[in-house]
């Protein structure tokens, strides 16, 4: 064989392993260095002419392009196991926190988005929380699907899943609860008996054990966002804040839900007109003359557009209330506003939803 033949390099540029030109540079170099050792040369060069070696280096090649852009999610399915990783987490880092029952959505979504640009770490929570449930509820039917929740997660980046079991969350001999007083007494508690506590417990819990810096709500569930507002102020919670993010709707205005599912198609269709009697009376409030208008005439007007859709089966309460508190009012005044939040069932479904009245003390709204 003549001396190029012998060389090191000329075998290597009669293979075809490497396709990228880069990386061949490189590895032409390191081969240089090798040449004086031209029997192991030789033999690493026949090593990497046989097929079993291009099917290692093919399916290596496969599992790192498999892995590019893909995002671990770790999951802990007890305290005990969470704790641990919250535990191993540098002190300093920013945790954003949104708690969720799973079924995710869009709106789910634009939370995790938003916590995602504002914190070093990412943690959601899934858990169907049966003390919120009051009897005759759909607990049992409520949507679960945690192979398709945690692959929406990952696809955003989403670090941590906490998905605890009940008997984890409320031991055997579980006693104790968070009562928000008065929450019964407004029109959502009384429609469900309980809610609050069990909402206002699980927040709790959940906080306890996740010690996030931030956590994200949406504004769908209004008076859910001011009890958890008074949750973290009333009970000294200072290291926590609250983020309320807007309500995500459909196209049509429906605001995004997981009860959504439950609708049949002619229900879906005509669902939107709860926000559309929403913003009937929010059109109303901002053209209104003088420096308040009454509730009961807001009351009305949302009644009037809803009660024109025959498949809404009944409306549960239209109630006008306190920004800070949910308390209903007689009068809203453009200088503090409000919030207009109703309950209807559309066929079978209960659909809640609000609509905020923003203070306009220098006049209409843009």
């Amino acid at each position: 064989k003549t001396k190029k033949e012998n060389s090191i390099l000329y075998y290597f540029d009669r293979i075809n392993v490497f396709p990228l030109n880069t990386l061949q540079k490189h590895i032409r170099t390191i081969l240089f260095i090798l040449s004086s050792g031209v029997s192991f040369s030789f033999l690493f060069l026949r090593f990497c002419s046989a097929p079993i070696f291009k099917k290692i280096m093919s399916a290596a090649a496969a599992a790192v392009a498999s892995s590019i852009g893909k995002h671990r999610l770790t999951i802990s399915n007890s305290i005990s196991s969470f704790r641990s990783m919250r535990n191993a987490l540098d002190p300093n880092m920013k945790i954003g926190f949104v708690p969720t029952m799973g079924a995710l959505h869009d709106g789910h979504l634009s939370l995790l988005k938003r916590a995602r640009t504002d914190n070093d770490v990412v943690i959601a929570s899934i858990f169907v929380n049966p003390t919120q449930f009051g009897v005759g509820e759909d607990l049992d039917k409520y949507p679960r699907q945690f192979e398709k929740d945690t692959a929406m997660l990952s696809q955003l980046g989403v670090d941590h899943v906490f998905a605890p079991n009940t008997d984890d969350m409320y031991s055997k001999n579980h006693m104790m609860y968070i009562d928000p007083t008065g929450f019964d007494d407004i029109p959502e508690g009384t429609s469900r008996p309980g809610h609050f506590r069990g909402v206002a417990t699980i927040v709790t819990k959940l906080f306890n054990i996740v010690q996030p810096s931030n956590a994200y709500f949406g504004q769908k569930d209004a008076a859910q966002c001011v009890l958890i507002r008074r949750l973290v102020e009333d009970l000294n919670m200072m290291d926590l804040n609250v983020v309320i993010c807007d309500t995500v709707r459909e196209k049509d205005g429906l605001a995004m839900s997981s009860r959504n599912a439950y609708l049949e198609s002619d229900e879906r269709a005509v669902a939107p007109i709860l926000y559309q009697s929403l913003c009937s009376a929010q059109k109303l409030y901002q053209h209104s003359s003088g420096s308040s208008i009454s509730s009961q005439e807001l009351v009305d007007n949302v009644k009037s557009v809803i009660q024109s859709e025959p498949l809404v089966s009944e409306i549960q309460y239209i109630s006008v209330d306190n920004l800070q508190t949910m308390k209903p009012i007689q009068e809203v005044s453009r200088e503090d506003g409000a919030v207009i939040s109703l309950a209807c069932k559309v066929g079978k479904v209960r659909l809640i939803d609000n609509i905020v009245l923003e203070p306009l003390p220098n006049g209409l709204a843009d």
